[in-house]
């Protein structure tokens, strides 16, 4: 059984104003192309289909013409809803879908939807978890007093996943759209402060592939199986290194799970470009920076350039952002970070500083322990 996973489309997402549908729409051919390629049985979104809860009509009508290319290719879909979207949107005529073999997750009521696939070793099962947050989890098990409610994100999808009573004798797949700890993450995430939507890889232990969604770098959290395959687009310019591709996950029998990655070429690049304006604008500067390509220009001049967006643009004319990088900005930034230090108790700079190391809060224990003994200092 081989599928294809894909997540975070954000189908209709704005990047510094600038509408990536048309990138968006060049990039899903390009994947209808690698799914007849590869000959994938089934291809798996894990979330964050669209940028918004209230999607455009424009992105509605091209997340359907992909969905009817997938069921033509007689491909069959797996998809859930992410932070981004609308549970109750992306679960619109889910059983109708579901003739044509297109699968999504239905708002969570403390079950989750599991579709049994057959091949030669015998059955594979899917299990769609949808994004979840605690008070979701709280809501759906409220009437039923035996379940310890959660509190925390951890306690919610480990309850989730309890509750799917799955067969570990059985070839086991999870799409799940969630901050598995130790993750590297992107400017264009939504981040929780303090690591509080964290959840620990050791939950998905009984399945032996969870495709995972929420994270826009292609990247395995622990173990290979478990895995993010990163947005098919450069949403920010913290990504402008990476190399985008979708995941293919071939299963064979029980324990023999390969992984592969294969390239994305998007329509227009995304870079950073930085010089002085003289040098970026040079004739030759940059030969393998394609002039429409999206780009942040960070200019080193002392002085600032009268209109400068403007004149960088002749040039490249997606020029998305202008900065300066010289001594007045430097010095500007550096009383910005002492102003807001000096704003702030030792608290809550220690509590800060905590987060940044662990990727989570403090608890309540650390955090009597830490005023006491600033206390006994104080006093001392």
């Amino acid at each position: 059984m081989k599928f294809l996973h894909l997540s975070d489309l954000h189908i209709g997402k704005r990047v510094n104003e600038f509408s990536m549908i048309e990138d968006q729409k060049y990039i899903l051919k390009q994947i209808l192309s690698i799914t007849e390629q590869k000959q994938v049985d089934a291809v798996i979104i894990a979330g964050d289909i669209y940028d918004k809860s209230v999607p455009s009509a424009e992105a509605v009508q091209v997340f359907d013409w992909f969905l009817t290319a997938l069921a033509d290719q007689k491909r069959k879909v797996f998809a859930i809803s992410g932070n981004h979207d609308s549970a109750e949107r992306i679960a619109f005529g889910a059983q109708l879908m579901s003739s044509r073999d297109v699968y999504v997750s239905p708002v969570y009521d403390g079950t989750v939807s599991k579709i049994s696939l057959t091949d030669a070793y015998g059955e594979v099962m899917v299990y769609l978890l949808p994004f979840i947050k605690p008070a979701a989890v709280r809501h759906a098990l409220e009437n039923e007093q035996e379940e310890n409610l959660p509190e925390s994100y951890q306690e919610a999808v480990e309850i989730a996943v309890k509750r799917m009573d799955v067969d570990r004798k059985k070839r086991n797949i999870l799409l799940a759209h969630q901050f598995v700890t130790g993750a590297g993450r992107c400017d264009s995430e939504d981040v929780s402060v303090g690591g509080l939507d964290n959840v620990d890889a050791e939950v998905f232990d009984a399945f032996d592939y969870v495709a995972l969604g929420h994270i826009h770098s292609p990247q395995s959290v622990k173990k290979a199986t478990v895995r993010y395959c990163g947005t098919p687009l450069k949403y920010s310019f913290s990504e402008a290194e990476q190399k985008k591709s979708v995941t293919v996950v071939e299963m064979k029998e029980k324990g023999q799970t390969e992984i592969d990655t294969v390239p994305l070429y998007p329509l227009h690049d995304m870079h950073i470009l930085k010089g002085t304006y003289l040098e970026i604008m040079a004739k030759d500067s940059y030969p393998d920076v394609a002039k429409d390509d999206y780009i942040k220009v960070i200019l080193t001049d002392e002085e600032d350039i009268l209109d400068g967006m403007q004149k960088l643009r002749t040039k490249y004319p997606n020029l998305m952002q202008l900065e300066y990088d010289n001594n007045r900005t430097r010095k500007n930034r550096a009383v910005e970070v002492i102003q807001d230090m000096e704003q702030k108790s030792e608290m809550e700079l220690f509590e800060e500083f905590y987060a940044l190391l662990n990727n989570q809060p403090m608890s309540e224990i650390q955090r009597k322990f830490m005023l006491q003994l600033l206390e006994e200092i104080r006093e001392g």
